[in-house]
């Protein structure tokens, strides 16, 4: 489909989803999705280290030293932005890539996407695996009514006022909470989930997604608080919790 407000020649920004970890691309992508990235030679990506792991591993055809490979910044500025999409204005298609899961979506890169409308350029986002997707889906909370908060405070008392006020807050919207932790400080968070909240509240730990050390369990805290802790250290875990 095309953009009839896109200038001529104009290239497309392809939102490319890469792997939740090690596994062999067939695993997680759809041929297509595949075969739309390995037409690419221009690319922005999260970490260029990782992204260049990622293309080498679904067989980019073409050597990586030869591919256009800039790394977003973790802020970047509206100078970086244009400079970033610039290969779109010369008439190359461009991909998006983050770290793992699909770019924009708990990730960096809404910026460029938001840049590419602006500019009436044409975006074009691919089907792959999603973290909180796929944990929303397992989780056998409300997969209508949700919300997802991204990072809580890393230290207390912040992030047990938090977690308070998400478990009010599901009550009062009937909604489920997502929300994710850096790897390191997922059982710390875990303890403040059991202390804070109530024991009817039921929790979701969906602990290495797409990987074959995947862990999903929900069930009331009060269960949670009787059972052994949960191996979630240096693992990366998507949290979900639903009051009633």
């Amino acid at each position: 489909m095309t953009d009839s407000s896109a200038p001529r020649m104009s290239g497309t920004l392809w939102l490319l989803p890469v792997a939740l970890g090690d596994t062999p691309w067939e695993d997680f992508l759809p041929p297509k999705t595949r075969a739309a990235a390995c037409r690419l030679t221009h690319f922005v990506v999260e970490n260029a280290k990782t992204a260049r792991a990622e293309l080498k591993r679904i067989g980019h055809p073409v050597p990586l030293r030869e591919l256009a490979i800039e790394q977003l910044p973790e802020t970047p500025t509206a100078t970086e932005i244009e400079r970033l999409l610039a290969p779109l204005l010369s008439g190359h298609d461009l991909g998006l890539m983050s770290e793992a899961g699909c770019p924009a979506v708990a990730d960096p890169g809404a910026l460029l996407v938001r840049r590419t409308h602006e500019l009436g350029l044409v975006v074009k986002p691919l089907v792959g695996p999603s973290s909180l997707l796929l944990a929303l889906m397992a989780s056998g909370l409300d997969g209508q009514h949700f919300a997802f908060h991204g990072y809580l405070p890393a230290r207390e008392p912040e992030r047990g006022a938090r977690i308070a006020e998400l478990e009010k807050e599901s009550v009062r919207q009937r909604q489920a909470q997502i929300f994710i932790e850096t790897p390191y400080r997922n059982l710390a968070l875990f303890r403040s989930l059991l202390l804070k909240c109530g024991p009817g509240t039921r929790l979701c730990v969906a602990t290495d997604l797409g990987l074959g050390s995947e862990q999903i369990r929900t069930r009331p805290i009060a269960e949670w608080t009787a059972a052994p802790l949960p191996d979630l250290d240096k693992r990366p875990t998507v949290f979900l919790l639903l009051a009633n």
